[in-house]
Parts: C-alpha cells; sequence; structure tokens
C-alpha cells in the first residue's frame, strides 16, 4: 500500500496531529483509507519503535504494555522537511479513499476478519463432529440471512 519509507511519514503526521497509541494509528490508516487497508502490529509497531530510535516520538504516557506516543521537536523538524512527500503521500489516501466511496465501513471489514479468523482457530482445533458442523453452518446462515435482510 505504501512506497518504502511512507509508513513512517505517515504515522509520524497521525502522531502530530494527536498523541496516539499503537492501535489508534492502526484505526486511523484504517479509516483514512475506507477500510481498503489496514496495517497489521507488525509493521507499525516496529516503525513506531524506530521514530522513537530516531528521537521523532517519544512515549508520553504508559499504561502496561499501551504506550502513549507524542511527537518531539525532532519529528515536527522531520514532517516540515519532508512536507511535499508527506502531502502528497496524504493525497494519495484520500484518492484511495475517494475512490471507494467511503468503501465498506471499517467497522465491518474488521467484523468479516474477526470473523473468518474465529472460523480458522475452531478448525484448526481438530476435526468437527456432525452436531458441531450443523450448529456453526446454521449460525452463519442466520448471519447471512440477518445481513441481507438489513
Amino acid at each position: 500500500m505504501f512506497a518504502q519509507g511512507d509508513l513512517r511519514f505517515v504515522v509520524l503526521k497521525l502522531i502530530s496531529d494527536k498523541p496516539s497509541h499503537g492501535y489508534e494509528i492502526i484505526k486511523a490508516i484504517e479509516d483514512r483509507l475506507a477500510g481498503a487497508y489496514s496495517p497489521s502490529p507488525g509493521v507499525v509497531y516496529p516503525t513506531l519503535t524506530l521514530l522513537e530510535e530516531l528521537g521523532q516520538i517519544r512515549v508520553q504516557e504508559a499504561d502496561g504494555p499501551r504506550k502513549l506516543f507524542a511527537i518531539t521537536p525532532e519529528g515536527e523538524a522531520a514532517l516540515d522537511q519532508n512536507r511535499g512527500l508527506v502531502d502528497t503521500i496524504f493525497g494519495r489516501i484520500a484518492e484511495i479513499n475517494e475512490r471507494h466511496g467511503g468503501g465498506p465501513a471499517p467497522q465491518i471489514v474488521r467484523a468479516m476478519e474477526n470473523l473468518k479468523m474465529a472460523l480458522r482457530i475452531r478448525l484448526s482445533r481438530g476435526p468437527l463432529n456432525a452436531d458441531q458442523v450443523a450448529a456453526i453452518a446454521s449460525t452463519l446462515d442466520d448471519a447471512a440471512k440477518a445481513v441481507e435482510d438489513s
């Protein structure tokens, strides 16, 4: 979705707009891209670590493993020095959002992914008996009908 190094500027800009936790940054990117893309924690958290090591963000407060990140003067300077690139990246993000017409609501995309993951996890635990297969199929059929009737 992003060219080499672009995500770093996206994260930095979002933190400059509002101090945020990693999860909030993931959600903000997903929302800005109308659900077309959601970066994984495995991409965002190393980016946060890099920005922190570069001195461009700092932990404003920590609540257990959750860290609230804020931009530093060095981070503001990096954004200023790369203003053209940052504007171009956010312009592309706006175009993607527009192309998707707001796209599917991020909540729906997330719910679909949660359902797929729940099914994978359940199926990986071993074979299902006939009653379990019937119950899962019935639940999925009911959900499909509810969506169609919405």
